[in-house]
């Protein structure tokens, strides 16, 4: 079983973004910046880093799947899933009744 990625509050998402969107002049690397945020607000530098990219994503500023259909993908990976297991159990079902109603099983 994996780790389940705990979730983050919203509020603390937005705001570890506003502050490197704001604050972005005033740091020499983007790197540098990242940290500072982090270091702020209790979090890890890589949460900052993949917070402001999936921003950039979502806003159209960068090319990459946006959290929409990231979702969607997900949504129906699992619905994907459910149904071959259906579809199995059916066919289990069906092999099953051929051979009860073949004659010569009986």
């Amino acid at each position: 079983m994996g780790l389940v990625p705990k979730k983050i509050d919203a509020a603390l998402r937005s705001q570890a973004v506003r502050l490197v969107t704001e604050h972005r002049s005033e740091y020499s690397s983007e790197r540098a910046l990242h940290v500072q945020v982090a270091e702020s607000l209790g979090i890890s530098r890589e949460s900052v880093r993949r917070w402001v990219m999936q921003h950039e994503v979502d806003a159209g500023q960068v090319a990459g799947v946006r959290t929409d259909e990231r979702e969607e993908l997900r949504r129906l990976r699992a619905e994907n899933k459910r149904l071959r297991e259906v579809n199995e159990v059916l066919k289990s079902a069906t092999i099953f009744f051929a051979g009860e109603l073949d004659p010569r099983n009986r």
